[in-house]
């Protein structure tokens, strides 16, 4: 009997925290790792190197905030990829609503309104608004904090 009493107080008590932890995830912050090298060198800077074994930079994501944030050029935002939702990419807003984008493909773009133009530090190795075109500003993050060094 007291194994049975034992058992369900470690079950409730992790219940318990893994919903706390999930309603901190979903509405106030979360931690997410940056892959790849779009964003070199700002986050992951060794990304490229294949002398050198590079851990994943994080970032920790503030997301109290969004509803009076002002997206401006220069801010770091992650958001759902267009073409497959269960990605996130993490680039640098270039272009606000209304701003003019000097393509080479294209003569010029606008951005639309409720978008944004997003591109990658590292262009080369970026899949970003030149091949999905304008992001929409509700489906961002911002990052407010940048916590990009690698937790090892």
């Amino acid at each position: 009997m007291t194994t049975k009493n034992f058992v369900w107080n470690i079950a409730k008590k992790y219940f318990t925290a893994g919903l706390i932890g999930l309603t901190i995830s979903d509405r106030y912050a979360s931690l997410t790792a940056v892959r790849g090298s779009s964003m070199s060198p700002t986050l992951n800077p060794h990304a490229g190197n294949s002398s050198r074994f590079a851990f994943d930079d994080y970032v920790l994501i503030e997301k109290l905030c969004l509803q009076k944030y002002k997206f401006s050029r220069g801010d770091v935002v992650v958001f759902r990829s267009p073409s497959n939702y269960k990605e996130k990419h993490v680039k640098r807003i270039v272009g606000l609503p209304g701003d003019w984008i000097d393509l080479s493909s294209i003569d010029t773009l606008r951005v639309p309104e409720g978008h944004c133009w997003v591109v990658g530090d590292n262009a080369a190795f970026s899949t970003d608004s030149r091949s999905h075109g304008p992001v929409r500003n509700y489906n961002s993050v911002v990052i407010q904090s940048l916590m990009s060094k690698k937790y090892v």
